[in-house]
């Protein structure tokens, strides 16, 4: 089970430059945004950031948001680096479980050129109403593909998604790419995505 932003696609710049891009007096570094905002539910962060500029955002800014994103999506989403290869080699069934709305996961994965690898199965929490850490989206999607939660291997790079694999019962693969960041206790670690076959392999014997 793959999560998809920051794991699969590298988008966690784009989405927090689609932030700044519409809220000049946000002024804060795109790098403390990422951390800040990694893996939160969107409502959660729209909350935080009326909090930190002292006003309610527009009753349209997820609208605005949404747009934004799509268009910097078009123009320079990317593949995390290793990903490709990765999928390509992996002989594990597998499937994109996100807390963003499904047409936003299915642009992302169309982009990259991976959406061949997850046919049929992509869970949005939008779809269910969990969003991670819940551990309901998790386990609605392993009931979905008929996999008992502890073979279930979750590979995320936020600390929500490694709670809610852990919640769930299944095991939890943290991407760590900056190797001086904090790792989730209780999940396996790994820096590039070309570690992550033999560790799954590994671990699901």
């Amino acid at each position: 089970m793959f999560d998809l932003d920051g794991t699969l696609v590298d988008s966690e710049a784009i989405c927090n430059q689609a932030l700044l891009d519409l809220l000049p007096d946000l002024n804060k570094p795109i790098g403390d945004l990422i951390k800040y905002y990694r893996g939160k539910k969107l409502s959660v962060i729209f909350n935080e950031i009326e909090a930190s500029i002292g006003r309610r955002l527009p009753v349209d800014f997820e609208q605005a948001y949404r747009s934004r994103v799509s268009e910097l999506f078009a123009i320079d989403l990317e593949p995390i680096p290793g990903v490709v290869a990765m999928l390509d080699s992996l002989p594990l069934p597998k499937c994109v479980v996100s807390n963003g709305p499904a047409h936003k996961i299915h642009q992302a994965l169309k982009r990259t050129g991976i959406d061949g690898h997850f046919i049929g199965r992509v869970f949005s929490a939008y779809d269910v109403g969990l969003w991670k850490p819940d551990p309901g989206l998790l386990l609605h999607a392993a009931r979905m593909i008929g996999a008992a939660p502890n073979r279930c291997a979750v590979v995320e790079d936020s600390e929500v998604g490694i709670e809610a694999a852990l919640q769930a019962g299944m095991k939890a693969f943290h991407y760590v790419p900056d190797k001086d960041a904090a790792c989730h206790k209780g999940s396996v670690p790994f820096f590039e995505m070309s570690q992550l076959n033999e560790l799954l392999k590994q671990s699901l014997q």
